[in-house]
């Protein structure tokens, strides 16, 4: 598929650009640095995480794509302090659906968002071309452009809200851009609950020829999410 140009505005204000550390990612997906470096990684959707940022300063060939992306890094990166403070604010009054070993306390966890937003719009206005405006289930790449695909924190968390053939054209469309393999973390819900058609999706991925794997993480942050769906083309 050829690189196309298509709108995928969102309204800034229907949009959480919330992120994750390098170092959340690397534990998320049970990777190490030495193992990324000489791939080509997608991370989507990407929000505000700084793997993009920190992976590619470290040698790691990184591209994001986003919803997002189609707003300007100033903009985000003021829509993401104040999205980040809601959610520091949601989750001190839910401490108890958390576990607090990855992180000490709530400032701590603030930090690493901040950290997170901060590294991420940085790098935007410095790289624009590594941030990628899309809009799954489609994504403007070529097939086999990529070695590995990461997916933090959208598809089975929003297992209520997206529906399951969703799902499935996601999959298919994060496999048709991955040369080797797609991550996916976590398999749970926002409550914490295992997504209810998993059985069903691993079951098609197989039937599709593709080596599926549950593998757990060391880390955990919201309860049950510490595990990550690896899905391995043959």
């Amino acid at each position: 598929m050829s690189r196309v140009e298509q709108s995928t505005k969102l309204d800034l204000d229907r949009i959480i650009f919330i992120g994750r550390t390098f170092e959340e990612y690397l534990d998320m997906f049970s990777l190490s640095i030495e193992e990324v470096r000489g791939k080509k990684l997608l991370d989507c959707p990407a929000g505000a995480c700084s793997f993009t940022a920190v992976g590619n300063k470290s040698g790691v060939d990184v591209t994001a794509c986003d919803i997002a992306y189609d707003h300007s890094f100033e903009k985000l990166k003021n829509k993401g302090l104040q999205d980040i403070e809601h959610a520091m604010e949601n989750i001190e009054k839910a401490k108890n659906k958390f576990k607090w070993n990855y992180f000490k306390n709530i400032d701590h966890l603030r930090n690493h968002r901040i950290r997170a937003l901060q590294d991420c719009a940085s790098h935007m206005s410095e790289s624009e071309g590594r941030y990628i405006p899309a809009a799954l289930p489609t994504l403007p790449f070529h097939s086999d452009e990529f070695d590995m695909t990461l997916s933090a924190h959208f598809l089975f968390m929003y297992g209520d809200r997206l529906e399951y053939q969703f799902h499935i054209e996601t999959l298919n469309e994060l496999l048709r851009v991955s040369k080797e393999e797609v991550r996916i973390f976590p398999l749970v819900d926002l409550e914490g609950k295992r997504y209810e058609h998993l059985e069903q999706i691993k079951e098609y991925l197989m039937n599709s020829g593709c080596r599926v794997e549950e593998v757990n993480v060391s880390y955990e942050f919201m309860s049950n999410a510490n595990s990550m769906l690896l899905i391995k083309r043959n």
